[in-house]
């Protein structure tokens, strides 16, 4: 509870309090004068020596009552008001650290609107997310952002990637279809086919490049992957809501959420999985990983060869892609 609300609630009772206290005394103070006034126009006597006397006492009563009230208030204020006060901190504080325990692990710490460039304050709290981590999972399309980031940071990280499979026509038609409806009802969709099977590429050469920032890369290729994109590391987990209905973009709603989250832990699990999957084609990348055994994988897992010529191409490619993003999102590196 906000130390100014309870300053509120204890003042409001201290008037409480006061205003009782002034009222008694004022009536026995207004009940003594008449009294003394009463008994002045009375002729001596036994009637007038009882309002005087009513009168005194009254008086007397009200002083002595005040007195002591002044002196008492404090102590007793203490007594009851203080605990009562307390108590209601206490319980306020436990109810307070319930919603704050329920908010962390079911709301989102930050929300990032869709937007048509990449937000510069989006990128900025997730590179601080990376540079602390130790680990880097990453679940989308390509894997062209998460090479980047990876150039982008002075670190080195675990890294966990999974990205469609190029093989598959089913793990393209997902992300056709929303770049369709981005771009109108007269796409073609072959050709944004041809250009998400070139994004995948490209982003397998770009982390490949960036194998000396991290001690291992995983790559596991899938026929189904989620629509949405899931960036996690070690104290947060990014969702980037590719499936949300509204408006499509280029950089959609993202919501962050904290480690003690129920999202986080989820979405772990759900890593796991897919890392589990028996039959789930993979491609390994480490420092020590030539390109001839990239090219090997990378024939492997995209169907297609990988010379010299095309490798250079897929580099440039990516080196474009990785500085107009870089430029636009303000990162360093």
């Amino acid at each position: 509870m906000p130390a100014d609300a309870t300053g509120i609630r204890t003042t409001r009772i201290q008037e409480l309090f006061w205003t009782r206290t002034s009222l008694l005394l004022t009536t026995l103070v207004v009940v003594s004068g008449l009294a003394f006034w009463i008994s002045s126009a009375l002729d001596p006597g036994t009637g007038k020596n009882l309002l005087t006397a009513l009168a005194t006492g009254t008086m007397v009563s009200a002083v002595v009552g005040f007195g002591q009230t002044l002196i008492t208030a404090r102590a007793t204020r203490e007594a009851m008001l203080d605990p009562l006060v307390e108590e209601s901190r206490k319980a306020l504080r436990e109810l307070s650290d319930e919603y704050r325990s329920l908010n962390q692990e079911f709301f989102p710490t930050h929300v990032f609107e869709a937007s048509v460039d990449p937000d510069p304050a989006f990128n900025a709290l997730m590179m601080q997310d990376l540079r602390r981590a130790r680990t880097y999972w990453f679940r989308g399309f390509s894997g062209r952002y998460a090479a980047v980031r990876l150039l982008a940071a002075r670190s080195e990280w675990e890294v966990r990637v999974v990205v469609a499979d190029p093989q598959e026509r089913s793990a393209i038609s997902g992300r056709a279809r929303y770049i369709a409806r981005r771009e109108g009802a007269e796409t073609d969709l072959d050709a944004i086919g041809e250009r998400l099977h070139d994004e995948i590429r490209i982003g397998l050469v770009g982390l490949f490049l960036a194998r000396s920032r991290c001690s291992r890369i995983d790559v596991t290729v899938v026929a189904d992957p989620p629509l949405d994109r899931v960036e996690m590391f070690d104290d947060s987990v990014w969702i980037t809501l590719f499936s949300d209905p509204a408006v499509p973009s280029p950089y959609p709603r993202t919501l962050r959420f904290a480690e003690s989250s129920f999202i986080h832990g989820m979405e772990r699990a759900d890593f796991g999985r897919l890392h589990a999957t028996r039959g789930a084609r993979r491609l390994v990348i480490t420092p020590e990983t030539s390109r001839a055994e990239f090219a090997a994988q990378f024939a492997q897992i995209t169907g297609t060869p990988l010379s010299d010529d095309g490798f250079a191409e897929l580099e440039a490619a990516f080196h474009g892609f990785r500085r107009d993003f870089s430029a636009k999102a303000e990162l360093e590196g």
